[in-house]
């Protein structure tokens, strides 16, 4: 299942005008339920939060994330990096359009990018499931950020969070051809993150029942059926019109339930502060 040219084919209806860019991110908000996760930790993140603050959104893509943290606090300063220049370009025009002065976007490699003791949080949303060189990119996270600074990652659990255990080489059913590997187990990210020098990390699952049940409904089916026919796009209103409730109820049931196993990750490593 090819995810990246529905991405495209989505962003190029949603891009005409910055209010329709906006609409797109609070379907966004409402569909993704890693959008749900990633925002309540922000928010308990940034309680009791002052001063100067400088994000990293690693991986920014189609800038929602950015786009959530802009207007959170007028007084961050967010930098969005990207390795597909299209996007880069895609998020400065908009930001710029929408008249959001507190973010910008830049073309980088999360491999090499180094910016030492700047940032005070560091964002990576289904990001690291798509490089190798995972552990250089924690290196160059524990070096970016601030003495006491955070990074927040979510991504795939190998609980199946690629969906993996459905995956056909002749059906291409899942979303495995576009990660380098097939999920984290909970242990070994926070291992790799400890290696890169972080001193404390926490670790959970999310997408537990409820969130798979959700990811299948709001995600993968509408995704393989417009794989299989853009004229998908005509009747996909009326399936999400239809589903939005169940999808609503999932969620929450997510969020708020704790998950002995789960499909994906929701990870927090911190930066030791100078002595």
């Amino acid at each position: 299942m090819q995810y990246d040219p529905i991405k495209q084919s989505l962003g190029k209806i949603f891009n005409k005008t910055p209010f329709l860019r906006i609409l797109f991110y609070r379907l966004l908000d409402i569909l993704l339920l890693r959008t749900w996760h990633v925002k309540k930790e922000i928010k308990d993140w940034a309680k009791n939060k002052s001063g100067e603050i400088n994000i990293l959104d690693a991986g920014s893509g189609f800038g929602q994330y950015s786009y959530f943290l802009s207007k959170l606090n007028n007084n961050w300063k967010i930098t969005g990096i990207d390795v597909k220049e299209e996007q880069i370009e895609d998020c400065n025009n908009f930001f710029r359009k929408a008249g959001l002065k507190n973010a910008f976007f830049e073309t980088a490699d999360l491999t090499t990018f180094i910016k030492e003791n700047t940032f005070d949080l560091i964002l990576s949303v289904d990001v690291m499931e798509h490089i190798l060189e995972d552990v250089k990119v924690f290196e160059n996270f524990y070096k970016s950020l601030k003495d006491g600074g955070m990074v927040l990652i979510s991504t795939p659990s190998d609980q199946g969070g690629s969906d993996v255990h459905d995956h056909d080489k002749n059906d291409s059913l899942s979303f495995i051809d576009e990660h380098v590997r097939d999920g984290y187990n909970i242990k070994e990210i926070q291992e790799k993150l400890k290696k890169a020098g972080f001193s404390k990390t926490e670790a959970k699952y999310v997408y537990g029942t409820p969130g798979k049940i959700s990811w299948r409904l709001s995600m993968k089916y509408p995704i393989k059926m417009l794989n299989a026919s853009k004229l998908f796009f005509i009747l996909l209103p009326v399936y999400y019109l239809i589903t939005f409730p169940v999808f609503l109820i999932l969620n929450y049931l997510d969020v708020k339930n704790h998950h002995k196993t789960g499909t994906g990750l929701i990870v927090k490593a911190w930066k030791e502060m100078s002595r």
